[in-house]
């Protein structure tokens, strides 16, 4: 295996300059004096500043966004010296954890210094997204605010941050060849008699090993000529004869994951079962082909579903064939059946076609693609043709 490169850690303050201003455009374009921001990946989109500590529920984490210039940190007294090495400059704290006031008034007058113009304050509210406060702190804020009109800027965020930028493309394409290596090492190491854990555990280590900060999502399933369930594993379960196992995980590089998956089959493997993953197979290529600028997802869902619908599949619970992908492992938009949203240069997304192909027996492949000017292009080594055999 050649020496995997591994890109520059973090990004220019020219990006986060030009991903402010991005928003701000978006602002100006709805009246919004001020935008807000508590979770962690929107926090470190717009600042730069990666910690650990969101890990502990204790204390809350803000960032403000004026309508001109730059964000503004509200965050607690622990993680002021964070910021020294950011491109934020105005950070204001609190002594956290207080829970009878745990940044709400701090967050309160800023949000109100910086909304003077159209009185219109905006968070993410709409789908796939959360408010990492408690709801009373929430509702303390907006009464704080009364006279100011509390506005949802999820959709914006959602087109902002589905462009990616070269930097972090490479990102996710250094944690998309890492997770490549680490199935073709599994595959020469997999054997009968292991367990689902044990085999999780040799490619959760290589992927460390090879680079990778951490692999947050490392699920498995397995089962007799295939599995039904993909969401669950890994179990202590023993890999035998007839078997099919499925591996589908996430490692991460400085912030940015990959998401994909890989199937083995162990001793034997039934013309049924090889049959559907030569539709799943044959569907991600038909994916492939498709996606393209100017393209949506509806038409990249049409064109792998149409493969397995001729090759018998009776349905896909999986509810979408693929989404984006990028600071977080799933992000906005879905590959859906009728999906509307327009591929452009630089969306990286996944493409998974899974089908039920007989009852209780599932079968899902799984790749990573960037939306390039004329086309796409897959982010890591392209899954085998045929399903390895193992034993």
């Amino acid at each position: 295996m050649s020496q995997l490169i591994t890109p520059p850690r973090g990004f220019s303050h020219q990006e986060f300059c030009q991903r402010t201003e991005n928003l701000q455009r978006a602002m100006h374009a709805k009246n919004i004096d001020a935008v807000f921001f508590c979770t962690e990946p929107e926090f470190r989109y717009f600042s730069g500043f990666k910690s650990q500590f969101w890990e502990s529920p204790t204390r809350p984490w803000f960032l403000v966004v004026p309508s001109t210039g730059k964000p503004i940190a509200i965050v607690p007294e622990i993680g002021v010296a964070g910021f020294d090495e950011t491109w934020i400059e105005d950070v204001r704290s609190w002594p956290s954890p207080r829970p009878e006031d745990d940044g709400i008034s701090l967050l309160s007058s800023t949000l109100k210094e910086c909304s003077t113009e159209h009185l219109r304050v905006a968070a993410p509210l709409g789908p796939e997204t959360h408010l990492r406060m408690p709801a009373a702190n929430y509702q303390q804020l907006c009464d704080s605010l009364s006279g100011r009109e509390m506005v949802d800027i999820s959709l914006e965020m959602r087109l902002i941050r589905s462009v990616k930028s070269e930097a972090e493309i490479a990102k996710v394409r250094f944690a998309c060849e890492v997770t490549a290596a680490g199935f073709d090492y599994l595959k020469e190491r997999l054997e009968i008699g292991m367990t689902e854990r044990e085999a999780c555990k040799l490619m959760h280590i290589e992927m460390l090993r090879l680079g990778a900060d951490s692999c947050p999502y490392l699920i498995s399933a397995s089962g007799q000529g295939g599995y039904d369930n993909i969401i669950m594993g890994p179990t202590d379960r023993v890999l035998t004869q007839g078997d099919i196992l499925i591996i589908d995980t996430g490692a991460c590089f400085d912030g940015y994951f990959s998401d994909y998956d890989r199937n083995y089959a162990f001793g034997t493997v039934s013309d049924e079962s090889q049959r559907a993953y030569e539709a799943v197979y044959q569907s991600t290529q038909a994916g492939l082909d498709i996606a393209a600028p100017g393209r949506t997802t509806g038409d990249v869902w049409q064109a792998m579903w149409s493969v397995m619908e001729k090759a018998g599949a009776l349905g896909n619970d999986v509810g979408r064939m693929g989404h984006g992908l990028g600071m977080q492992l799933t992000e906005w938009p879905s590959n859906v059946e009728g999906g509307d949203v327009v591929l452009e240069p630089g969306m990286v997304l996944t493409l998974e076609p899974g089908m039920t192909f007989a009852p209780n027996k599932m079968m899902v492949h799984e790749d990573n693609i960037v939306i390039t000017e004329n086309g796409c292009e897959v982010l890591h080594k392209r899954a085998w043709r045929e399903m390895p055999l193992i034993g």
